[in-house]
C-alpha cells in the first residue's frame, strides 16, 4: 500500500493561490519578452534596436541575426535548454546580442556588471556554474573552475546578482512571469511604447540595467541607447541625439546631470533614480532643470518589489517619498508588534507577481527571508501613509546605535545633501568606547572645506535635532560604491577605522 504523500507546505500552497490571482489579474501572462520581440522583428525589421556610446548600431533585424548565430554557435559548443551562461560584458550592443541569444536558446542568463572583482565572481561561478560564460575578447582568465555545469530548474528563466555592500551577492532567480510583470506595469505607468528610446548608463549586469534596460526596450521593441563609461557631457549628447524619452539610474547620474549646464535631460519624459537615497533637494533641483520631466525615487530590490511616483503624483509626494507600488504589488511594515499602522515605521514587507521565486544555490536562505504569510523582508525600514505612498527612512543594518538609541542617518543625509557645498554624504556609526557608536558624517564637496560647526549650524537651521547632528566630520576624495552607486558603506567605516580619511 502506497503512502500518503506528505502535505504541502503552508508557504506552497500560498504561493500557488497568489499566482492563480496573478494570473487571473492579468499581472503574469504566458506572452514572454521573446515572443513580443518576435513580433517587433517581424513589424518593423529596419528600425534601430540598439546603439551604444562606440556607436555600433543594429536595426532589429540585425540583432535578431546576430543574436539567432550566437544562439547556435553556443548550441554547437555543447550549451542546452536550462543550461546558464554567465554574461559577462560591459554597455555595449553585443551585451543585448548575447541575452537575446540565451532567451532563443532556453538558456538561463546570469547576469553581472563587468566591474565585478576577481574574488566576487569566482564565487558567482561556484555558486551558478554556468555552461558558458560570455566575455570581451583579450579578457585574461584569473581562476579555473573544476566541476560540471548546473542546469537550473524549471522556473527560473533569469539569475541576477545583489550589489551586496557587505558580503557576498545573492544570486536572485526570476521567472519570465516575475521579470514581465514589471516589464508590463512599466510600460502601462509610463506610458512607454515603440516609439520611446530608453537610456541605459547603469550597467546592464545589474537588475536596474536588465530588468529597465535591456528587457524593457526588448518588450515594447524601443531602441536602447547605451552609455559603459560615465561621463555627464556624452551622456546629455547621447539623451539629445537619440530622442530619449525614459531611463532609470543611480542617483550620482542624475547629481552630475543636474551640474551638466543647460537643458541636460533632453526629450527626457521620465528619469527613475534609486540604488541610493535620493535626496528630496535633488529631486525639486532636477524639476527645476527640467520641468517637463518626471523624476521619481524609484525604490526597489533585485528581489522585485518596486514603487515609484507617476505624472500624477503630486509635487511634495515626488521629492519626500518613493511613490506608490505596481499594480499586484501588496507592501506592509511590520514593527515589533505586528502589523504596523499608517505612519508608523517598520520593517518593509512585500508580496506580488514581481517577486523573484528565490535565490540560486541558497533556497534556505530565501525561506528565511519570508514571513508565514510569504512576505519578503526587505531589510528597509519605511513608512506607508494614509495614500499608499512609501517614504524608505532607512536600512536596518545602518541604523546607527548610540547609547543603546537607534538613530536613521537618512534625515541627517538629506539635509547635508542640500548644502551647496556637499556633493555625496554618507552617515555612519563611528566605534566609541562610552556609547558604543557616535555620529559620523563622510562627505565629498565641491573643493570647499567644511568644518563641524557649520555643519551643525546648517543642520540646526533645518529644524533636525541635535540627537541627529553628526558628532565626527570626515572628507573623502570619492565614495566607495557598488555598481548600482550605493555607497559600501561598510567600507566607509573599515577605512575610518583603520585611520585613512
Amino acid at each position: 500500500m502506497r503512502g500518503m504523500a506528505p502535505p504541502a507546505r503552508p508557504r506552497t500552497n500560498l504561493r500557488r493561490a497568489h499566482a492563480t490571482e496573478y494570473v487571473r489579474r492579468g499581472w503574469w501572462s504566458d506572452v514572454s519578452v521573446l515572443d513580443r520581440y518576435a513580433e517587433t522583428v517581424r513589424r518593423r525589421p529596419g528600425h534601430l534596436a540598439v546603439a551604444d556610446a562606440a556607436g555600433r548600431r543594429l536595426t532589429h533585424e540585425a540583432l535578431w541575426a546576430a543574436s539567432g548565430a550566437l544562439a547556435d554557435g553556443l548550441a554547437a559548443a555543447g550549451t542546452d535548454a536550462r543550461d546558464v551562461v554567465l554574461i559577462h560584458l560591459p554597455n555595449v550592443a553585443e551585451w543585448q546580442v548575447a541575452y537575446l541569444a540565451c532567451l532563443r536558446l532556453g538558456a538561463v542568463p546570469a547576469t553581472l556588471p563587468v566591474t565585478t572583482d576577481e574574488d566576487t565572481l569566482a564565487s558567482i561561478v561556484e555558486r551558478v556554474r554556468p555552461r558558458t560564460v560570455v566575455s570581451l575578447d583579450g579578457v585574461r582568465t584569473v581562476r579555473h573552475t573544476d566541476g560540471p555545469a548546473r542546469p537550473v530548474p524549471a522556473g527560473v528563466d533569469h539569475v541576477m546578482f545583489t550589489s551586496s555592500t557587505t558580503g557576498r551577492p545573492k544570486a536572485v532567480a526570476h521567472s519570465e512571469r516575475t521579470l514581465g510583470a514589471v516589464n508590463a506595469a512599466f510600460t502601462e505607468r509610463f506610458g512607454l511604447g515603440e516609439a520611446d528610446p530608453i537610456f541605459m548608463p547603469s550597467p546592464l549586469g545589474h537588475s536596474v540595467g536588465a530588468w529597465h534596460g535591456s528587457r524593457l526596450a526588448l518588450w515594447n521593441g524601443a531602441p536602447l541607447v547605451l552609455q559603459d563609461r560615465w561621463d555627464p557631457q556624452v551622456a546629455t549628447g547621447l539623451l539629445a541625439g537619440h530622442g530619449c524619452t525614459f531611463t532609470a539610474a543611480a542617483t550620482p547620474f542624475l547629481t552630475d546631470l543636474v551640474h551638466a549646464g543647460a537643458h541636460p535631460f533632453g526629450a527626457l519624459r521620465t528619469f527613475l533614480c534609486g540604488g541610493a537615497p535620493v535626496p528630496p533637494s535633488l529631486v525639486t533641483a532636477a524639476e527645476t532643470a527640467s520641468p517637463g520631466t518626471l523624476f521619481s525615487v524609484l525604490w526597489g530590490m533585485t528581489e522585485g518589489g518596486v514603487t515609484t511616483c507617476t505624472q500624477a503624483s503630486p509635487a511634495d509626494k515626488r521629492a519626500s517619498t518613493a511613490g506608490l507600488p505596481l499594480p499586484g504589488l501588496e507592501l506592509r511594515v511590520l514593527t515589533a508588534d505586528g502589523v504596523g499602522a499608517t505612519g508608523e515605521e517598520g520593517e518593509l514587507v512585500m508580496r506580488g507577481p514581481g517577486v523573484c521565486v528565490g535565490y540560486a544555490g541558497q533556497e534556505d536562505l530565501f525561506e528565511e527571508q519570508l514571513t508565514d504569510d510569504g512576505f519578503f523582508r526587505t531589510g528597509d525600514l519605511a513608512v506607508l501613509d494614509a495614500d499608499g505612498y512609501v517614504r524608505v527612512t532607512g536600512r536596518l543594518k545602518d541604523l546607527v546605535i548610540r547609547g543603546g538609541v537607534n538613530v536613521s542617518p537618512l534625515p541627517t543625509e538629506d539635509a547635508l545633501a542640500a548644502h551647496p557645498h556637499v556633493r555625496s554624504v554618507a552617515v555612519i556609526g563611528v566605534p566609541d568606547e562610552r556609547l558604543g557608536e557616535r555620529i559620523g558624517a563622510v562627505v565629498v564637496t565641491d573643493g570647499a572645506s567644511l568644518e563641524l560647526d557649520e555643519v551643525c549650524r546648517w543642520l540646526a537651521d533645518r529644524g533636525l535635532p541635535k540627537r541627529q547632528w553628526p558628532e565626527r566630520l570626515f572628507s573623502v576624495d570619492a565614495m566607495p560604491r557598488t555598481a548600482a552607486g550605493k555607497i559600501r558603506k561598510n567600507v566607509l567605516r573599515e577605512t575610518l577605522a583603520g585611520g585613512g580619511a
